[in-house]
């Protein structure tokens, strides 16, 4: 973990920050917060480490634009993002452009304090899955549910990817559990980082 981790908290919505600022800090963790990504930018430490946690939808800029700033600029400060239910699509693009995990609304303290700490770990180099056992796991998947993992990566709903396969949305849930298990991935985001690194993409359009 670094020395002397900061929690940046960036959302325009003042009780969401002031509810997190309050459960992080309970946890013994430095929190700082701003109103918006501008603010975030304006008071931005190249030489920043910790983690930084930011909603998707904000006004003036969205959490995927703030991410797009920041790639190149601080190597050391791992994102997670916000989601509200619905945003998976813009949750794997936040992914694609540099998260490390995305988190749908309403979630539990807990959830958030353990990306939290994972987000931490990763910005000192510690964690994370090896690319060889990613590579592995995606390696054991049957074409189908290479199929359905796809899918989840284009952002797509059940319903939607049933209905590209001629299965029930039923059929997909079944073959999500048996991705989670395989891949070894406790979250839907976990296993969508872990297909973004090793490049998964729609059909037709992987390289792993």
């Amino acid at each position: 973990m670094p020395a002397n981790p900061v929690v940046h908290i960036v959302d325009d919505d003042e009780a969401v920050r002031q509810s997190l600022a309050f459960m992080l800090g309970s946890a013994g963790l430095p929190v700082r917060l701003y109103d918006s990504a501008s603010a975030f930018l304006e008071a931005l430490d190249p030489m920043l480490c910790g983690c930084l946690v930011t909603d998707v939808r904000m006004p003036d800029m969205t959490g995927i634009e703030l991410l797009g700033r920041l790639k190149d600029k601080v190597h050391c400060l791992p994102a997670i993002v916000i989601t509200g239910h619905g945003d998976v699509p813009l949750a794997v693009e936040a992914m694609k452009a540099g998260a490390v995990d995305f988190i749908e609304k309403p979630f539990e303290d807990e959830v958030l304090l353990r990306a939290v700490e994972s987000a931490l770990k990763r910005a000192s180099g510690d964690g994370d899955n090896s690319m060889q056992e990613v590579l592995s796991r995606l390696a054991s998947l049957s074409e189908r549910e290479r199929q359905v993992l796809e899918g989840l990566v284009a952002g797509q709903a059940n319903k939607t990817i049933a209905a590209a396969y001629g299965i029930s949305p039923r059929t997909v849930e079944v073959y999500r559990a048996n991705l989670m298990t395989k891949m070894q991935a406790k979250s839907l985001s976990e296993l969508v980082r872990m297909a973004v690194l090793a490049h998964v993409g729609p059909a037709g359009d992987s390289a792993g």
